[in-house]
């Protein structure tokens, strides 16, 4: 009789105890929705943190700490409580997605790049492959300017998709970017697009690029390991397009010395001459000067041998 009164005394106690803690967890979800909707958004986050040390870290108090946070501007904090309570309920991605894409926007409107990007990293985690609308050239802009081209890229091609404004100048910037991320042919695309687009006094910085971009093609043509003759017809054409735009200054000399070496192994020797001819004509010319004079003189002189060596003007 006495053992069954002490347990029914420890049941009614635990009992109690278990009822007390979630009321309590429920008064502070009441609190805090009480001083959310007062707009006391400090009072409302403590409240809601409360219920979550007490035991309420189901979806939907995360959610409410994650909510306020968002209203309080503080990204990043939001974007981990979001990540959370998703994880426990699902149902709640739509809430997460709008606010985070909200701190997004209001970041990039104060020029905070970084956190505009927090943000819409951790929604495209909840939602992968969210569009982002009029976000999509700002963060291309922000992962180009830090320097992570990778994700710079999909950005710009969604906001040319989307009819971003200044479409000419984000043409430019995507072939920038292939650039940078060592694929010029893609680049080139770009940068030949751009510089159609625009009048011939805005065209300098673009034909740099596609000289730059045109002249390192050509080299990788040239030096493959097994190139044919349409390698070296594409390397050729490559280094003409060098030549047309005049890019870079400094590659002129050069490119025109590598023209002649071309048109040797093809055995089209006086265009060969020609080529090798023009160095003198080019800035920074140098000690290709010389070597130049000594193709060109080895080509004028030995002709007669260029039967013998497989169609070779040397």
């Amino acid at each position: 009789m006495r053992k069954s009164l002490v347990r029914g005394v420890l049941l009614t106690s635990l009992a109690a105890a278990g009822c007390t803690a979630g009321s309590t967890e429920e008064s502070s979800i009441r609190r805090g929705d009480q001083a959310a909707a007062q707009g006391n958004y400090q009072e409302a986050l403590a409240e809601y943190r409360l219920a979550v040390s007490q035991g309420g870290d189901d979806g939907r108090t995360l959610a409410r700490v994650a909510h306020t946070f968002a209203i309080m501007d503080r990204a990043d904090d939001a974007g981990t409580y979001y990540e959370d309570a998703t994880s426990r309920d699902s149902t709640l991605i739509e809430q997460a997605v709008s606010d985070l894409l909200r701190l997004a926007r209001t970041a990039r409107d104060r020029g905070d790049g970084y956190a505009m990007a927090s943000a819409v990293e951790t929604a495209l985690d909840l939602r992968p492959g969210l569009g982002v609308g009029d976000l999509a050239l700002d963060l291309a802009r922000q992962y180009f300017k830090s320097g992570e081209f990778g994700r710079a890229l999909p950005f710009f091609q969604q906001a040319v998709g989307e009819g971003a404004d200044s479409a000419a100048a984000v043409v430019f910037e995507i072939g920038q970017v292939y650039e940078e991320i060592g694929d010029c042919t893609h680049a080139l695309e770009f940068f030949e697009r751009f510089r159609e687009r625009v009048r011939p006094w805005e065209r300098a910085e673009v034909e740099w690029y596609i000289g730059t971009c045109s002249y390192n093609l050509a080299r990788e043509q040239r030096t493959a390991l097994a190139p044919g003759r349409s390698d070296l017809e594409a390397a050729l054409s490559r280094l003409d397009r060098v030549l047309e735009v005049g890019e870079p200054r400094n590659l002129q000399a050069q490119s025109w010395f590598d023209k002649g070496e071309i048109l040797s192994a093809l055995g089209r020797c006086d265009e060969a001459m020609d080529a090798y001819a023009q160095v003198r004509y080019s800035d920074n010319a140098g000690a290709l000067l010389r070597r130049a004079q000594d193709r060109f003189d080895e080509i004028r002189f030995g002709r007669g041998l260029a039967s013998q060596r497989g169609g070779r003007c040397r």
